[in-house]
């Protein structure tokens, strides 16, 4: 394989498990690289310095304090997954894939299968396949309300990782009836086995090495770091569709550009202008405020809270999923 910005082999054991050409960043919005590569460096440090801290806190309202710390700081963890997927965490495709391997590390989830998935649910945002906040009058309220609540308390998180160590170990399994008859999972089953196997072992390889290196050298606490990734499941599961929610049932339209107090906007990297995204997907996070339009902005705050009163009954049709084709290519 030839790496298109260096021009020269990579090997086999190095290469990204293929995945379909991106369309390139405007020339007057490049990937800031240097960045990013800062920024993954950063919070890779200090999710690990967290994670020693907290195991050796004497208190567990010290620990809960560096909990929710470590939620945060893996927030940004996530917008820098999430920009791996676009390819927008580096120019250079090889760089792009080694930081998304790494962002992953600290999720934790294999990146071939999260920028999979992640590329799904630009195609089928807000079809019947997507729709958490919304039921049907003859859906069951009690599996939709379920559902809905198992989100908001932290229960999506979870499932990321395990669905990673069954795409590694038995992806047969992905076959079970009752995930190709879900709404919510055929689809996504359906991605993640399209998606080379040795990819995906090898980066749980990668995955349990890491932690099982951190746990040998630094000594941590099981205990701890298990409530410190509760405290991120947590705050990271709520937060997934909070820019979806209740919007227009509309695969490209259907979010919301939010407004966030500073800080947050930051350590989101811009996540709350979410609608500006879905539009623009091959445009860096730290271009997304210079896209604003004539769209009305409501409180993240209030969004958030929002949630909270549960799914409501679905008036709209739902939209047809987007043709599958790379979602960072534009006609």
């Amino acid at each position: 394989m030839i790496d298109a910005a260096t021009d020269r082999a990579i090997p086999a054991a190095c290469a990204e498990p293929p995945r379909p050409p991106l369309a390139q960043p405007p020339a007057d919005m490049p990937i800031p690289n240097r960045l990013n590569v800062a920024l993954v460096a950063f919070v890779a440090t200090a999710a690990v310095a967290l994670l020693w801290f907290g195991s050796w806190v004497d208190h567990w309202l010290g620990v809960g304090a560096v909990g929710v710390a470590f939620s945060y700081l893996l927030l940004t963890n996530y917008a820098l997954l999430h920009e791996a997927t676009h390819g927008n965490l580096h120019s250079r495709p090889r760089w792009n894939y080694w930081l998304g391997v790494v962002a992953g590390t600290f999720f934790p989830v294999p990146f071939s299968m999260i920028h999979t998935t992640h590329q799904g649910h630009h195609l089928r945002n807000r079809t019947d396949f997507e729709m958490f906040d919304l039921y049907y009058a003859t859906d069951s309220k009690l599996l939709k309300f379920a559902q809905w609540y198992s989100i908001l308390c932290g229960l999506f998180w979870p499932v990321v990782p395990l669905g990673g160590l069954i795409a590694a170990i038995y992806p047969q399994l992905l076959n079970w009836r009752p995930f190709r008859q879900a709404r919510s999972s055929s689809y996504l089953c359906s991605d993640i086995r399209d998606i080379p196997v040795w990819a995906i072992r090898l980066e749980v390889l990668g995955i349990v090495g890491f932690f099982a290196a951190l746990y040998w050298l630094l000594q941590l606490s099981a205990l701890a770091t298990l409530f410190m990734y509760g405290c991120f499941a947590f705050n990271w599961s709520t937060r997934q569709y909070v820019g979806h929610a209740f919007t227009k049932r509309d695969v490209i339209d259907g979010a919301w550009n939010l407004r966030h107090w500073w800080p947050m906007t930051w350590v989101l990297l811009h996540g709350e202008w979410d609608l500006n995204h879905h539009r623009r997907p091959e445009v860096s996070w730290y271009y997304l405020p210079r896209l604003v339009g004539d769209e009305s902005r409501p409180s993240y705050v209030r969004q958030y809270w929002r949630l909270w009163r549960g799914p409501r009954l679905a008036t709209e049709p739902a939209p047809e999923s987007l043709a599958e084709l790379p979602l960072s290519v534009r006609p």
